[in-house]
């Protein structure tokens, strides 16, 4: 991991199945928390933060998310695991299960980001519309404004009212995204390859399950729906309601989706 402290929490040590929660680029280990509650007390979870997010300590230098990835997984012992990564966490559990397959069970794949994958092309006009104000505050330093946009964006979704999602859980939201908008760069990542993980897509052979928010971007839920088809024998879920963090609003209900995915896996950990 370099000179990283990766902070995560961790429940059901020693439980099966074991899992590792990847957090989107705008949240970080708590957008999971809910989640969590609704699992079964034995189940083996950890969740932790990316460098640049939540409390994660780092020094600037060039890293791999895969390899930190990897030093979670290895914390859970030598079998493998099933890694649940949304947006980006999910561009990371791809990447890492084509990268090394033998270390996951299963893969859940939430609103993903997908190395390789074709941009957005033609955007609606209510997306371009937000997409104009957050680049207006990025371009002005105006870290405040950017993270309500982005929360208008990618929290309530583009074609929903503003502040559809309130309370508690955008208050917790802001915060997430604040935190990383302020961090400091945790310095540079690996490029990925031109066709990465998007051109080896039939190369996942374990378990998947794709899932994606009905009031997400346009594109957004277009990948997702091609990665159901794409991946031999993948599930493909869309959660009504939701937009870019489908289990972070509606966490009762993925996590009763989990549990009935992972249900082949709750068998007894040899680790333990």
């Amino acid at each position: 991991m370099g000179r990283a402290r990766l902070a995560a929490v961790r429940q059901g040590a020693g439980g099966a199945p074991r899992v590792v929660f990847l957090h989107a680029g705008i949240s970080d280990r708590r957008s999971w928390d809910d989640v969590c509650a609704f699992l079964p007390p034995d189940m083996d979870v950890v969740a932790y933060d990316e460098r640049g997010f939540g409390t994660t300590s780092y020094t600037a230098e060039r890293h791999d998310h895969l390899v930190d990835l990897l030093a979670v997984v290895n914390t859970l012992g030598a079998g493998p695991v099933a890694l649940v990564g949304n947006s980006r966490g999910g561009q990371i559990a791809l990447d890492f299960t084509l990268a090394h397959p033998d270390r996951v069970a299963a893969l859940v794949l939430v609103a993903p980001a997908v190395s390789g994958a074709p941009g957005p092309g033609a955007i609606g006009p209510e997306e371009a519309a937000i997409w104009e104000t957050l680049e207006a505050a990025d371009a002005a330093g105006a870290l405040d404004a950017l993270n309500l946009g982005e929360m208008r964006l990618w929290l309530d979704g583009p074609r929903a009212p503003e502040g559809r999602v309130g309370g508690a859980s955008r208050a917790l939201a802001l915060d997430m995204n604040r935190i990383a908008l302020h961090a400091e760069s945790p310095g540079a990542e690996p490029e990925p390859e031109p066709g990465d993980a998007w051109g080896r897509l039939d190369e996942v052979a374990c378990p998947v399950l794709v899932a994606v928010g009905d009031l997400d971007m346009a594109h957004i839920q277009e990948r997702a729906r091609t990665l159901g088809t794409r991946i031999a024998g993948a599930r493909f879920e869309v959660m009504e309601g939701t937009a870019h963090l489908p289990a972070f609003e509606q966490p009762a209900a993925f996590a009763s989706l989990l549990r009935t995915f992972l249900a082949p896996f709750k068998e007894p950990n040899p680790d333990r």
